[in-house]
């Protein structure tokens, strides 16, 4: 029998998407600050400490769920919306930026998500949104993502988001996958994560790619976006920032009159 709240879902749009939750009476979703859309009339919002997932229990134990989540870059609270009501209602999230909603079912992918540290959007209670060290020194230093990662824990719905589009992989046991370390966005729990040196001092040094791929090795699944956040920033600072570049040093300038900047 699963112990975390059993809920429904619908998504809505194709690049700026939003995930509208259908809860009966009772039943409670929590979110990450800031992803609230809309919601229906009888439904409840709660701001709690951590996650709400009663894990450890107690005062201390809500404390220590919300310090994880401080680790993690995200805020000390949550905010829990709970239907009040008689009957069915909704509630609605957003994505914060162009890209996919992945649902999560925890019960069917081994209990335990490991993804990117800003990709939750909203889970079903009694998920547990805490912390994954990388114990390997390569991976924490050159894996993008750093020395901590997100881990959901459960046996209910959870929801992330990525940016672009969004591919699953599913790798057989011993098969292996080389992405770019920004790509990575989620996989299951028996996936292998590590680190790989680019070869060929050519490509290293003049490829563009970086220095370091993520190697995923079998069994489980792989969940890779198509545009990290991080590029998009990089790519929108380097256009609004000094001349044009890809028209060299000599029509830059002309070339930004010509538009008018």
């Amino acid at each position: 029998m699963k112990s975390n709240h059993e809920i429904d879902y619908k998504l809505h749009g194709e690049e700026m998407q939003c995930v509208q939750i259908e809860l009966d009476p009772q039943e409670t979703v929590v979110a990450e600050s800031g992803s609230f859309m809309f919601m229906d009339d009888d439904i409840r919002m709660e701001t709690i400490f951590g996650d709400g997932s009663n894990a450890g229990g107690g005062f201390m134990g809500k404390l220590f769920s919300a310090g994880k989540r401080l680790i993690t870059g995200e805020s000390l609270f949550m905010t829990a919306f709970t239907n009040a009501g008689p009957s069915r209602r909704t509630v609605s999230f957003a994505a914060p930026y162009a890209g996919k909603i992945i649902p999560l079912d925890l019960y069917e992918l081994g209990g335990k998500i490991v993804c990117q540290k800003d990709a939750f959007l909203c889970a079903a209670k009694g998920v547990s949104v805490g912390i994954e060290f990388q114990r390997k020194l390569g991976t924490g230093l050159f894996g993008g993502e750093g020395f901590i990662m997100q881990k959901l824990e459960g046996d209910g719905l959870a929801f992330v988001h990525a940016g672009g589009y969004i591919m699953e992989r599913t790798l057989l046991p011993g098969e292996t996958l080389r992405v770019d370390t920004g790509c990575l966005v989620a996989y299951t729990k028996d996936i292998d994560y590590d680190i790989e040196f680019v070869k060929g001092i050519k490509n290293a040094v003049f490829g563009g790619e970086g220095l370091f791929f993520a190697k995923l090795q079998g069994p489980g699944k792989v969940w890779l976006q198509t545009l990290p956040v991080s590029r998009l920033a990089s790519r929108i600072l380097s256009y609004g920032v000094g001349g044009r570049k890809e028209e060299g040093s000599i029509l830059g300038g002309f070339g930004n009159l010509l538009d008018g900047d």
